[in-house]
C-alpha cells in the first residue's frame, strides 16, 4: 500500500509501505506471520512508528457497514529510511482467542470481513491503509459444536458480530459472535430460531444457546463449558437435542398452566417454515468428513433465499 496523500503533504513523496502475510488463514489463538516491506522515496524519511491492527467489518440488514479495530501491535519504532532504500520488517501478530470465525469448511460466512490494517506515522501524521484480508477458521472445539447443528439437520441463517458482553461470560474483546439456525425435524414449528454464541479462552470454550430470544418468557437458554479437547470429542448433536427438548417441554408446561401466550405457540405446525437445505454444522463436518461436508456447505451457501432478510 502506498500512503500517497499523507506523504506528499509532508514532503516525503514516493515512500511505499506494503504488508504481506505469509498465510492469511489462521485460527483463534494462533499467530499471523508476515513482513512489512518499505521502499524509500525521493528523500530520506524518518518513520515514527509502524503498527498493525486487526479489524472486523460487519454488514447489517439495512445495507450499512460498521468496522471496529480490536487488536493492535507496534512492529517498528523510530525507523530512518534513506532515499530509495528497501527494508523488510518481519512480524508476528497473535489472533485473539475471541476472534470471530469468518470461514467454515472452505466457505466464507456472508456479511463478515476481517483484516489486518497497517498504520504508519511520519512527522506526527498518522495514516492507515486498507484492510488486508485475514481468514479465521474455527478451532476443533468450535467446529464440533457447529457440526452438532448439521447432524440435527438445522439450517444456517446468519452469523453476526454483536457489540457488548455475552451474559455471564468474561470477555477480552468488546464484541461477540453469534450464529443463527432454523430448527428442523421434531423442533420445526415448535422453535423458530436457535442462536449459538461461542466464547473461547486458551483453556476452554463456552457455549451459549438461546431459543426464540424474541419471545421473552417463552424462550430458553442453555450454557455449557468444556476444555478444548473435551469439547472436540463431545456429542454436541445429542446435547443440543436434549437441551432443546427440555426447552419445548418447559415452554408447553408454562403455557398450559399459565393460559397465556400466542395461541398455538410451541405447538407442532405453529410458525412452520419449510426447510431450505442442510445446516452449516454437519457441513462443518467437512473438516473431518471430506467431500460430503463440502457438498452440503456448497448447497447451503448457493441458496440465495436462505432467509438472510428475516429477523
Amino acid at each position: 500500500m502506498v500512503f500517497k496523500k499523507m506523504l506528499q503533504k509532508i514532503g516525503v513523496g514516493g515512500l511505499a509501505v506494503d504488508t504481506v502475510l505469509t498465510d492469511p488463514r489462521g485460527r483463534p489463538g494462533a499467530p499471523l506471520a508476515g513482513e512489512v516491506r518499505l521502499t524509500g522515496g525521493e528523500a530520506d524519511a524518518e518513520i515514527e512508528h509502524i503498527a498493525l491492527s486487526l479489524a472486523i467489518q460487519a454488514h447489517n440488514d439495512r445495507g450499512g457497514r460498521s468496522q471496529a479495530e480490536f487488536h493492535r501491535v507496534v512492529v517498528a519504532g523510530v525507523t530512518r529510511l534513506a532515499a530509495k532504500e528497501q527494508r523488510t520488517i518481519p512480524f508476528t501478530v497473535p489472533l485473539p482467542w475471541e476472534a470471530p470465525v469468518t470461514e467454515v469448511s472452505g466457505r466464507r460466512l456472508p456479511g463478515l470481513e476481517l483484516g489486518l490494517r497497517t498504520e504508519v506515522s511520519i512527522a506526527k501524521a498518522v495514516d492507515k491503509g486498507d484492510l488486508d484480508p485475514v481468514i479465521v477458521e474455527p478451532l476443533p472445539s468450535q467446529d464440533a459444536v457447529l457440526e452438532g447443528f448439521g447432524r440435527l439437520g438445522f439450517t444456517f441463517k446468519a452469523a453476526t458480530v454483536q457489540q457488548g458482553q455475552a451474559y455471564g461470560v468474561r470477555q477480552e474483546l468488546p464484541f461477540f459472535q453469534q450464529f443463527d439456525f432454523y430448527p428442523s425435524g421434531q423442533f420445526a414449528g415448535r422453535v423458530e430460531l436457535v442462536t449459538l454464541t461461542l466464547v473461547t479462552t486458551p483453556a476452554e470454550v463456552t457455549v451459549l444457546l438461546t431459543a426464540d430470544r424474541h419471545v421473552g418468557a417463552f424462550g430458553g437458554e442453555g450454557r455449557f463449558q468444556a476444555g478444548h479437547e473435551e469439547a472436540a470429542e463431545q456429542d454436541w448433536a445429542a446435547r443440543i437435542h436434549d437441551w432443546l427438548a427440555q426447552v419445548v417441554e418447559t415452554r408447553h408446561a408454562q403455557m398450559t398452566q399459565g393460559g397465556y401466550g400466542h395461541p398455538g405457540y410451541g405447538q407442532p405446525g405453529y410458525g412452520h417454515r419449510e426447510r431450505r437445505g442442510p445446516g452449516m454444522g454437519g457441513v462443518v463436518a467437512g473438516v473431518a468428513g471430506g467431500v460430503v461436508g463440502g457438498m452440503l456447505l456448497s448447497e447451503m451457501f448457493d441458496d440465495d433465499g436462505d432467509g438472510g432478510d428475516e429477523g
